[in-house]
């Protein structure tokens, strides 16, 4: 069984901060012959991730971490996405609870949260981590009603026991279900355990491993959105 990643210990967010599958997003045309201004025509994607998401340890985050790469697959299938990377290291599922109301100050078109992964590695209880993706999803249909919802699943290391690991795989699923969410069932599938895909931590994927990490959310994303 594949590990999950992450790295660093809990970085709290801000001071004072503590959809449906079937939806269709699509960004508007622009006049023919005028070139976009940034942002302009593109429907907004708020990533609220980890290490993962933020791309750790790459030399060009802002280009190679996969929301970044996520954004040009898109943009090479006709789909105008503008997404914003709000990754943080360390961060366990409380932490991105804390940020949430800071890091969604625009309603955005789509909702990706990705979290879980250091809540895994510390062992913390399934039933916290369920609570805290609840409560951040219920924060963000609060500002963005509608919003689709996307959970990027994770797995918990097998040496913390098959029953950890099952109730821990089996969150992701019954939150995505209750919010009507779109579930990518493992952010790292095809990446995890794979040296030659991770960083010399063992970790943290390496800039092919983003790709792949895009590849897979584009897979499960690109079905629901429109081309302009």
């Amino acid at each position: 069984m594949a590990l999950v990643v992450a790295c660093g210990g809990d970085a709290p967010g801000p001071e004072g901060s503590t959809a449906t599958p079937d939806t269709v997003v699509s960004a508007p045309g622009l006049p023919e012959g005028e070139p976009p201004a940034e942002g302009e025509g593109s429907a907004l994607v708020i990533v609220l991730g980890t290490s993962l998401t933020e791309g750790y340890g790459l030399d060009r985050p802002g280009a190679q971490a996969w929301p970044a790469r996520l954004e040009a697959l898109a943009e090479a299938e006709g789909v105008r996405l503008e997404i914003r990377n709000a990754g943080l290291s360390g961060e366990t599922s409380a932490g991105a609870l804390r940020r949430v109301d800071w890091v969604v100050d625009t309603p955005p078109e789509i909702f990706i949260l990705e979290t879980g992964a250091n809540d895994g590695l510390r062992g913390l209880a399934p039933q916290a981590l369920e609570a805290n993706l609840d409560s951040i999803f219920a924060r963000v249909t609060d500002r963005a009603p509608d919003a689709m919802l996307v959970l990027a699943g994770m797995e918990a290391p097998p040496n913390l026991g098959a029953s950890y690991v099952e109730a821990f795989r089996a969150v992701f699923s019954r939150v995505a279900e209750r919010w009507d969410a779109v579930l990518v069932p493992f952010l790292l599938e095809g990446v995890a355990g794979v040296p030659a895909l991770n960083q010399a931590d063992g970790i943290h994927p390496t800039e092919e491993g983003h790709d792949i990490m895009a590849e897979t959310v584009w897979e499960v994303l690109e079905p629901r959105l429109t081309r302009r």
